[in-house]
């Protein structure tokens, strides 16, 4: 989505929170550009895109698909909210073991044609494999 905060522009992509919705995250340039902190009252705008944006492929999939010509051919023939759930099991993974092994294994799928994670809830409501940032301070919603 395009939007603004506080005046200051901003193209997000909102995350599954868990919780059958879904959040923003504010980077730090976006708050220093809007002159905002944790706890200020903020203007928010957004609109959503005529189409979604390809994901930013995380560094360690991107070394993996250059690795494997077979895997990139498919990950090039997938669509964007494919790739989106691709990512989101890869990096879901609580554990670096676990996020290797995902990576390898999604690599090894898409060589073979798959062209989506199987048995995946990309929401995390199901799983509870996402959820957003909660202040230190602060317990989880239930």
């Amino acid at each position: 989505m395009d939007g603004t905060l506080n005046g200051a522009a901003f193209r997000e992509m909102l995350e599954p929170d868990g919780q059958l919705s879904h959040w923003l995250k504010v980077s730090v340039p976006l708050r220093e550009a809007a002159g905002v902190s944790f706890g200020d009252l903020v203007k928010v705008e957004i609109v959503p895109l005529q189409e979604e944006p390809d994901p930013a492929v995380p560094e360690d999939f991107g070394k993996a698909l250059e690795a494997n010509p077979e895997a990139h051919l498919g990950w090039n023939s997938t669509t964007t909210l494919a790739r989106l759930d691709w990512i989101h099991w890869m990096t879901s993974a609580k554990q670096k073991k676990t996020r290797a092994k995902r990576v390898a294994e999604g690599c090894d799928k898409l060589a073979s044609g798959k062209r989506r994670v199987c048995c995946f809830d990309p929401s995390g409501f199901y799983s509870k494999a996402f959820t957003s940032p909660q202040p230190a301070d602060s317990k989880p919603i239930d």
